[in-house]
Formats: C-alpha cells, structure tokens, sequence
C-alpha cells in the first residue's frame, strides 16, 4: 500500500530507508519546537501554548507535503521570519502579536491565490539553471554555518564578524567527533549514518554530563493563549501593508530555495531543471502558514534540513509523513525530544553541506556571466544568513550582468520580474 501510494519503487527507495530519513529529517529540525516558543514569546505570547502551535502547525504542513505533494521536505515555522515577527513586527514597529499573526494569515492567503493561478509555479521554474545549481550549493553552505554556529566552533566577533570559537569546549569537541564518524560511517556504507552520529553525540553528551536528560514522558499543554487570536481586521486598518509583503516575499524564497536546494540533491528536479509537481509543494507550504496563524505561530515555511533525512535516502512523502508523526509524538515526548542538544545535529548539517555543495561543479565555469551571479548566490546565503537574500542577490547581478554584457536573450521576462521585485523589496523595505 506504501509503495503504491508513494511510488517508492519508482523513485528507488523502500519503507526502512524513509523511515530512517523521516527520523533524521526531525532530528535536525527538532530544535524550532523549543526555539521558535523562546523567540515569540519575547512579544508576550505563551510559551506553554506556541510549544503546542509549533508542533501540530509542523505536524499539519509536512503532512499535507507529504500526502499531497509526495516530497520529502518537512515544514515547520520558520527561523528567520519569526525573528522579523517578534524583532521587527512587534517590538519594533508596536504591533500587538495578534494583528502580526492576522499579517501572517493574510501572507498565506495570498500564496494560495498565487500558487493556485501557477504564478508561483511560473516564477520557480523560470529561475535559470545557474542560479538553481547555486542555490543547492548555497543552501549547503547555509547549513554548513548553522551547523558550525551550533556546536559553537564558530562565532561572533565585532572585528572580523566571524572568529573561531572554544574549541577546546565539550560541545565543539562533540560535535567534530559527530561529523568525522558520520563521513566514516557513509564511506563504510552503512545505513542510517546521520542519525547514528547524532544519536551517538547525544548519549556522549548525557553520559559526560554536558547535556541534563530532561526525562521523556509530559502531558501537552493548552493551546488556548493562542488558538484563532489573530486579529485580520487589525492587520487590514494598521497599514501592514508592507508587513504582509515581507511576510510573502521572503517566504517565497526561503520556500523556493529550499525546494530547489532539497531536491536538487535528491535528484527530483526532472531533465529541464524543473519541479514536478511544484504546484501541489507550493499549495502544502501556503495552506501550512494559513494554519499556522490560526494555531498561533509566525509564518510556516520548507525546512532546508529536510536535506538531512534526504542524504539518508528520502525520497518520497513518506519521509515526511515520518516527520509529521514525530512532531506529533513531541508533543507528549517534549522532554526526550529537549535531551537532544543543537550541537548534536551540527554533525549532521555539516555532512550534508559537503553534499550539497558539489552542485558548484556542474556550473559552466567557462561563461563569466553564469558563474559569477552563481557564486554570489550562493556566498550571499551563508554571509547575509539568509537564503531568501542570496537569491536576491543571484538574481539582481543575473539580470544586470547579463544586460550589460548585451545577453538580452538570456533574459526572460520572468526573470526580469523577479528582479523588479527583488529591487522593490530592497529600495522601500529594507
């Protein structure tokens, strides 16, 4: 019925290595049931009730990817767009959190009406195939410093940015054993080689003491604090307009980016570089934020640590629909899904930016014009912490690159569009 049903044949998998996938796809992602609750909570909102907002907001969104869709990449409230939520939205410009959440839902409205008249569909698959090679690399190194910034081998630094972090530290230690057992364990080919690296970092980390067994079992809380307070009204009369476009915009990119990112590695993007069935990933990812809004969470978004559970293997839908049980069991297992820290899924990030980043070597370095705008997306991602931002810049110097150089006719009118749009979103919002 499984293979029937996810064409687990056809794309050359089976249940045990979707199963596995499933598993270290929310492994990686584990950390935003405990992340996202700690940064909206800081505009007021229950942690107690976003805990639950987060999970099942999770569960419904990947889901619907994966029944609808059949990808396996996992959504789940998004890091960067909750941080504009709370940072920006609320405490900066004074907006009660329910009128941000209406922000939210009328974001989400709009992806449905553009993903249903295939605009969205037209955009992604418009994106020429430089870019999209860089993307996936982009993607990558995006991992690569989430992962070096968790296990705490890299940090900040007022002179230069970025410096070396406490090596000596348990948790960078850890993490580097994590990373070199994992590459090991995949050259010996031996199945399930992420999730055993994380698994392994974690009992390490319990058994020295540097992470507390938060225990396993707890009853989930209420959702009420939260649960339909969205104020759409609110978010239509206080002039969010602006609001509601970041919202859109930047979901459309992260989504897309990751999509392209994901699927790129798991070979899914067909001959002509393009998603098949994007419309119905697209439509997952759009209804996933309207439900999300309603369930009391910042905006829904595709998870570019599904890239995890995909160099495990994942194919198909069922990898997700492993996820989505998870998220689900989390909100009974809070405490034992808490015991995994974030410099235990490090290893695992770092791997699959290794992966990922080979897709630099199938760019046409011999035309200028391709390879230069590659590289900017796919430096501009790590660098501005952003994916959505890399591709603005990919795009930006695609286009101005290309008129400048008299390559008009690489230039299709989707790709222009995309550019104004891009310039838009800089000039009036930053």
């Amino acid at each position: 019925m499984l293979d029937a049903f996810f064409k687990l044949k056809e794309h050359g998998t089976d249940v045990r290595t979707e199963v596995i996938a499933g598993f270290t796809t929310f492994l990686t992602m584990a950390y935003i049931i405990f992340v996202n609750p700690a940064i909206l909570h800081l505009t007021g909102m229950d942690f107690n009730a976003v805990f639950v907002a987060t999970c099942l907001a999770a569960a419904f969104g990947t889901a619907v990817m994966a029944l609808f869709a059949n990808y396996p990449i996992a959504l789940a409230p998004g890091m960067g767009l909750n941080a504009y939520f709370t940072f920006a939205v609320v405490q900066g410009m004074g907006v009660p959190w329910q009128t941000a959440l209406g922000a939210v839902f009328i974001s989400g409205i709009i992806f449905v009406l553009v993903s249903s008249f295939k605009i969205r569909e037209i955009l992604v698959n418009a994106i020429p195939r430089s870019l999209k090679l860089a993307i996936s690399a982009g993607v990558g190194l995006f991992l690569a410093i989430i992962g070096l910034k968790s296990a705490g081998i890299i940090t900040g630094s007022e002179a230069t940015l970025v410096k070396l972090g406490d090596i000596h530290a348990p948790s960078a230690l850890l993490a580097a054993l994590g990373f070199v057992l994992i590459v090991a364990l995949e050259y010996r080919k031996v199945k399930g080689s992420i999730i055993i690296g994380v698994l392994a970092v974690t009992v390490l980390s319990v058994l020295l003491e540097v992470t507390p067994f938060k225990g396993v079992f707890a009853m989930p809380p209420s959702i009420e604090p939260t649960f339909m307070q969205l104020d759409i009204h609110g978010a239509l009369n206080a002039g969010l307009i602006g609001v509601v476009f970041i919202f859109f915009f930047v979901d459309l990119f992260d989504t897309t980016g990751t999509l392209i990112g994901v699927s790129h590695r798991s070979g899914l993007l067909d001959k002509d570089g393009k998603l098949p069935r994007i419309k119905k990933a697209l439509l997952a990812d759009s209804t996933a934020i309207i439900a999300g809004a309603a369930l009391g969470t910042s905006s829904v978004t595709a998870y570019v640590e599904s890239a995890a559970g995909v160099a495990e293997g994942g194919r198909t839908g069922l990898t997700t629909l492993v996820v989505s049980l998870l998220f689900l069991v989390a909100l009974f297992f809070a405490p034992l899904a808490g015991t995994v820290p974030a410099f235990a899924t490090a290893p695992a990030l770092c791997y699959v930016a290794v992966l990922m980043a080979r897709g630099l070597a199938e760019i046409d370095w011999d035309d200028i014009t391709e390879a230069a705008p590659a590289v900017i997306t796919a430096v501009g991602m790590p660098f501005t912490y952003s994916i959505a931002d890399g591709i603005a810049f990919g795009f930006i110097s695609y286009a101005a690159i290309k008129l400048l150089a008299g390559r008009f006719k690489d230039l299709s009118p989707a790709v222009l569009i995309i550019t104004a749009l891009w310039i838009v979103k800089f000039a009036l919002f930053g």
